[in-house]
């Protein structure tokens, strides 16, 4: 009397299936997410380090963001300090022509209002310095601190106030009355006052820009290194859980081929109990 019918074909067909699924989804899996470790469970050791390097890189994006918005801050007010020292540098002119004994009444009078009217060019523009709520350039203006690394490192952007520096100066020198004593035919110490202020506002304005020249480029090299030391840590974590997606196209047609052959050797197995019991048969 026969107790069972061991079908071991049908066993090892099916066995030989679950592989070739298993081996098919993990593939296309991959394929889809483009990560060869997409969570914990695919490589819990490779998923932790890879955790640790977009932490890293959080931050780090973080700290560019800052490091961009100063950046801006930096190109305004140093296009600001430039266009004030182009208008001076007119503005000297102007000034230096009005102190010409041989000008006319009129002439003079032109020359001081193109003078003055120079100088509030210069104080709009200070004003006009603003970039995100800020402005180095005004009176009052305060350094401001930019984040430059994730350990909290910073850069001063230092304030320049060139309301008092520049305009100020320029309307101390008061050249109504330097005019005034070169026209009556005098000197004085009013010719001497003018000049000294231009002196000085010219002084201001040099310093200004050498020193927001200095911080801008500064900022800009700390910013292009932190651009290359992302570009290699975004490389590092590719290494570590992207997929190779052309093994894995491989691996992924020979698990579908695997799942055909596993269907078809299955399906044979299956029939030969079917020979078995037709032996019975009447």
């Amino acid at each position: 009397m026969v107790e069972s019918i061991n079908n071991s074909g049908s066993a090892a067909g099916l066995a030989s299936l679950l592989q070739a699924n298993l081996q098919a989804q993990n593939a296309q899996k991959r394929i889809a997410t483009a990560l060869r470790v997409a969570g914990a469970t695919d490589d819990a050791s490779s998923f932790g380090i890879a955790q640790g390097i977009r932490a890293d890189l959080q931050a780090s994006q973080a700290v560019q963001q800052g490091i961009d918005n100063g950046r801006g801050l930096s190109a305004v007010t140093e296009a600001a300090a430039t266009q004030v020292s182009n208008l001076l540098t007119e503005a000297r002119g102007v000034a230096i022509a009005a102190l010409n004994p041989a000008n006319t009444q009129e002439q003079a009078n032109i020359l001081v209002n193109d003078f003055n009217a120079l100088v509030g060019q210069i104080g709009q523009t200070i004003g006009n310095a603003d970039f995100n709520g800020t402005n180095l350039l005004e009176a009052g203006a305060t350094d401001q601190q930019v984040l430059t690394d994730a350990s909290g490192g910073t850069q001063t952007l230092t304030a320049q106030d060139l309301q008092a520096g520049v305009v100020d100066t320029l309307v101390a020198g008061d050249i109504g009355a330097a005019v005034a004593a070169v026209q009556s035919g005098g000197g004085g110490g009013a010719p001497q006052n003018l000049l000294d202020a231009l002196d000085a506002a010219s002084g201001t304005i040099s310093t200004a820009i050498g020193q927001i020249g200095a911080e801008a480029r500064a900022l800009e090299s700390q910013g292009t290194f932190l651009t290359a030391i992302d570009d290699a840590t975004t490389e590092a974590l590719g290494a570590v859980v992207d997929a190779d997606l052309a093994r894995e196209s491989t691996l992924l047609a020979a698990g579908q081929v695997k799942q055909q052959l596993a269907l078809t050797s299955l399906s044979i197995a299956n029939s030969q109990p079917q020979v078995l019991v037709s032996l019975f048969q009447t």
